[in-house]
């Protein structure tokens, strides 16, 4: 199976076109894969027609850039079949980053240098299609951000700049000292984490023509192994549309992420070809909108106003 057009998106008129779906390596050093493997994975992805891959500095403590990195030195001819992202802005304390104290954020220009340099390197490949500021920093200086994003665009190290977890207002005091468009807010969006949909976030995609990514859309493998009334609430609607539709569960909720009005771009976060197969599949699922109401109401525990 492989997407059609329509199941390829363009972040923001201006921006890079990306599979509706992505695959994220958050935890792939914990996936246990050989390299050969890990080659399987990918391929297994970009037949599905999975492209966009989704990583960033920190994750596996520093060491899965480096992981995904080796496949690409392996098998260099992959590179052009996928768009990679990447984040930078955190800082862990872990032993290969003796100088980091605590956890903490940094946005200075030298270390977005460094550290989009470092993730070239680590992944073996010449330029990322997108790079995102991870988390707002209190303490960033918005120009000096975009002074050093708009060196590395020129350097052709970056295509693409987004944000991740931003707030509308600190969106917008980035994206008005960039002479480039902020293509994306990546954030975190599921049945059981609404925020986004009412806190202006996605309200200001549309208004910028912008597809954002959604991170953790199962809560993180609450939906599936959490307890608790709200959850019991939205398994139990959950389990009667499974079977008008004929999907899991998980294929359900990745369609009422899907159903969102600004075109959202969904980030997985599974080393399982049979769950990746599953989450493409999922979107073809036609979800009526008054079932996306029945799990929101279930959700929320209430009808909407």
């Amino acid at each position: 199976m492989t997407q059609s057009a329509s199941n390829r998106i363009k972040l923001h008129n201006n921006g890079p076109e990306f599979s509706k779906l992505a695959a994220g390596f958050w935890r792939l050093n914990e996936w246990d894969m050989s390299t050969a493997e890990l080659i399987d994975f990918i391929e297994n992805c970009l037949e599905m027609g999975i492209t966009t891959m989704d990583h960033a500095d920190i994750y596996g403590d520093y060491q899965n850039e480096g992981i995904f990195g080796e496949a690409l030195k392996k098998r260099p001819d992959l590179r052009e079949k996928m768009e990679i992202v990447s984040k930078c802005g955190i800082c862990l304390p872990v032993e290969s980053r003796p100088e980091h104290k605590l956890q903490h954020y940094n946005t200075t220009a030298e270390h977005i240098r460094k550290s989009v340099e470092n993730s070239l390197k680590e992944l073996n490949t010449d330029y990322l299609d997108l790079i995102l500021i991870h988390r707002p920093d209190p303490l960033m200086d918005a120009s000096e951000m975009a002074d050093i994003f708009m060196k590395l665009h020129e350097e052709g190290k970056i295509k693409h700049v987004g944000v991740s977890n931003f707030t509308t207002s600190q969106f917008q005091l980035f994206q008005s000292k960039l002479d480039l468009p902020l293509v994306t807010n990546q954030v975190e969006c599921s049945l059981l984490h609404l925020h986004a949909i009412y806190d202006g976030t996605f309200d200001q995609c549309q208004e910028n023509n912008i597809s954002p990514m959604l991170w953790s859309p199962f809560a993180g493998g609450q939906l599936f192994n959490g307890s608790g009334k709200r959850i019991k609430r939205i398994r139990k609607v959950g389990k009667k549309l499974c079977r008008k539709y004929d999907v899991e569960f998980d294929q359900l909720s990745l369609a009422w992420c899907f159903y969102l009005p600004f075109n959202p771009l969904t980030i997985l976060g599974t080393g399982k070809k049979a769950r990746v197969k599953k989450a493409a599949n999922a979107l073809n699922i036609k979800l009526e909108r008054q079932d996306w109401f029945r799990l929101l109401e279930a959700s929320r525990g209430e009808p909407v106003p």
